[in-house]
């Protein structure tokens, strides 16, 4: 979601001369390589070249086939290191620092991009993080039509107070738990995109041999990106001709943190709210934002603090014409000490210059969370703010990753598909909440997709659940999009070796990035320590499995209960099951705990015919717990109809 957008073309690999041996940029000095499988090595050379390569104890040579390609596997070893890694050509490649252990791919789009620098607590995490067993490969962000042979420089870092910060927080927190117990090195190759749907991470070959998609991909064109991105670069010019009439020289946007800057001719835009919902549709570049407040005589010339909430990507914050602050990160709140001096009396002016990369721009937080603290008062800042367009950024860029189908599977995980891997993590679903029910088919068919090009077998897929988060007021009387988003994924455990992290405990209602990772991390690694470690640990929360009607009550049985089951709650009752009869009306109902059951009624319903729990977008009070502290997953007893299952993936 948040650094520069790369659109690589489909040449790019066949462009290179060959006359040096090169290796594909996943691989580099302190990179993690899996333990206990054949080691592929692959890269390019003039044709025809010898190339040897040496590893540990290990020699093998390999001659370039007649377009430069070539390949070898070397034999497995333990976990263990660091070794060196050696390519001989007619030139020499070495690797230092090289760890063999457990490589997992983490993926999907901003909850498992957000950083660690994001996470509760960040600064002390951040500080304890040095592990140099863990270590950490950003694979920078593509988008191509054809599937690419690698992926733009990057480098593999360990764990440290000087690394940790930009890595995934998911991957992290679930490193650091499998480090812990196995005491195996463990590698992450971090490959996601914020706000992107599930069928951009598909392949082309998975899509159109699927039942659910192939009459749809024969029926598309052929995406061309250099029309559609002299197409893109009109609209924006014309964009910012209606807006403003051109943009800015230097001079000009210099005077526009000052406070006596004349800014009544500026646009206006709502704060919070994303600015491609707004004025600036597909708009990515720097975007001033103005607004004038009241400080009082009491207040003026003390320390006061600013809040802005989140804002996407990166701002610069001034007040009076004096820099309070700065951030760099979509998922950072923005807190900032305003220090003595800088109010004043009467009319104060703060001016905030906002950089976006790509996706969603600007203040997009809950809007309870920009606001002025004097020492009188606590001043709200949301409203009408004046803005101005300083800089346009990728002005030819048209398409976004979920313009076109295998878009991100083209560019960011078929370069990775020859390296040897553990598994996968995955927390994606957001973006595919209004076609949940699409989900049930397309998710299941991007895992076996992987596993069919990855050509490691059913290699172990773990997933994090949605979350508890406000999208929409989504209820089972209004329906829930996000509710049939997280049936859908509990369906996905059917495809053998899979595991679901349930974090509905954990979410936050008006933040969609909630900031607890080191739960989920824990949770993903509790469900590897038991399915793929081996170990006699629980791993899950209840699971309903079945349901049974007497009178006015129903019964409901639960596997995954561990050594019991428990309400969270210091009343000691149960929130989040409904009941509803053949009305299809449901009310809140009364349950308790009956041994490894749970006993539901509601007075207004004398004969159930369906149990839900759990089914809402916001879900945080949901209570149901065993007592190893894995909360229950959301579910439904009944069939009925939702509000998603007409809605189908299209291409515009």
């Amino acid at each position: 979601m948040k650094k520069t957008v790369l659109l690589l073309a489909a040449t790019m690999i066949s462009s290179f001369s060959f006359a040096d041996v090169r290796l594909p940029n996943v691989f580099g000095d302190n990179m993690v390589l899996q333990r206990d499988k054949p080691i592929p090595v692959w890269g390019w050379a003039d044709k025809n070249e010898k190339v040897t390569i040496r590893f540990n104890q290990q020699e093998k040579t390999v001659k370039a086939d007649k377009n430069g390609k070539w390949k070898v596997f070397l034999q497995p070893e333990k976990a263990g290191g660091p070794y060196t890694l050696s390519v001989k050509g007619k030139n020499d490649i070495s690797f230092h620092d090289i760890l063999m252990g457990d490589v997992w791919i983490c993926s999907g789009q901003s909850n498992m991009e957000f950083h660690v620098n994001g996470v509760t607590n960040a600064n002390k995490e951040i500080a304890q993080s040095a592990n140099p067993a863990i270590r950490h490969f950003y694979l920078p962000k593509a988008m191509s039509v054809t599937p690419l042979d690698d992926v733009n420089k990057s480098a593999w870092l360990p764990a440290s107070p000087e690394n940790t910060a930009d890595f995934t927080a998911v991957g992290y927190f679930f490193a650091k738990a499998l480090n812990e117990q196995t005491h195996v090195p463990i590698g992450l190759i971090h490959t996601s995109w914020g706000g992107t749907i599930v069928e951009t991470w598909i392949s082309k070959e998975g899509l159109t041999s699927s039942d659910e998609f192939g009459d749809m991909m024969q029926r598309i064109p052929t995406l061309n990106m250099d029309s559609s991105a002299i197409a893109a670069k009109n609209r924006q010019q014309q964009l910012i001709q209606n807006l403003q009439g051109g943009l800015p020289n230097a001079a000009t946007v210099a005077t526009w943190s000052a406070a006596n800057t004349d800014d009544q001719s500026w646009k206006k835009m709502k704060v919070p709210g994303l600015w491609e919902e707004q004025l600036l549709p597909d708009f990515d570049g720097i975007v001033w934002f103005r607004k004038s407040f009241q400080v009082s005589a009491a207040d003026a010339g003390k320390p006061a603090e600013l809040s802005l909430g989140t804002i996407d990507d990166n701002d610069i914050t001034y007040i009076n014409g004096t820099q309070v602050g700065s951030t760099k990160g979509y998922d950072a709140a923005r807190t900032y000490h305003i220090p003595a001096g800088v109010l004043k009396a009467g009319t104060n002016v703060i001016a905030v210059s906002i950089e976006d990369n790509t996706g969603g721009g600007g203040f997009y937080g809950d809007a309870e969370n920009i606001f002025l603290q004097t020492g009188s008062q606590k001043q709200s800042l949301t409203g009408d703010w004046s803005f101005r367009i300083q800089k346009a950024l990728n002005p030819g860029t048209a398409v976004g990753p979920n313009s076109y189908p295998s878009l991100l599977f083209n560019a960011m995980i078929n370069p990775v598909l020859p390296f040897a891997i553990k598994g996968a993590i995955w927390y994606q679903g957001e973006s595919n909440a209004d076609r949940a029910y699409q989900y049930r088919k397309a998710f299941p068919l991007m895992i076996s997709d992987w596993r069919r090009l990855w050509h490691q077998g059913d290699f172990p897929f773990y997933f994090v659940q949605l979350a508890s988060f406000n999208s929409s007021n989504g209820t089972s009387q209004k329906g829930s999009k996000w509710a049939e988003l997280r049936e859908a994924q509990t369906l996905t455990l059917q495809v053998p070796n899979t595991g679901m992290a349930v974090t509905t405990d954990i979410g936050e209602s008006k933040d969609i990035h909630p900031k607890n990772k080191q739960d989920v991390g824990k949770r993903l690694a509790a469900v590897a320590l038991h399915d793929t470690y081996g170990q006699n640990n629980v791993f899950s929360g209840p699971i309903y499995q079945s349901i049974q009607v007497n009178g006015n009550k129903a019964t409901l049985s639960f596997t995954s209960t561990g050594s019991g089951l428990m309400v969270k709650d210091k009343y000691g009752y149960i929130r989040g099951f409904e009941v509803a009869g053949a009305d299809k009306q449901f009310h809140y109902a009364k349950a308790f705990v009956d041994g490894d059951k749970v006993v539901v009624y509601a007075d207004e319903v004398s004969t159930p015919v369906a149990v839900r729990y759990g089914w809402a977008d916001d879900n945080l009070e949901d209570n149901l717990f065993n007592k190893e502290g894995f909360p229950a997953a959301p579910f439904r007893t009944d069939t009925w109809k939702g509000v998603t299952e007409e809605v189908k993936y299209s291409v515009k």
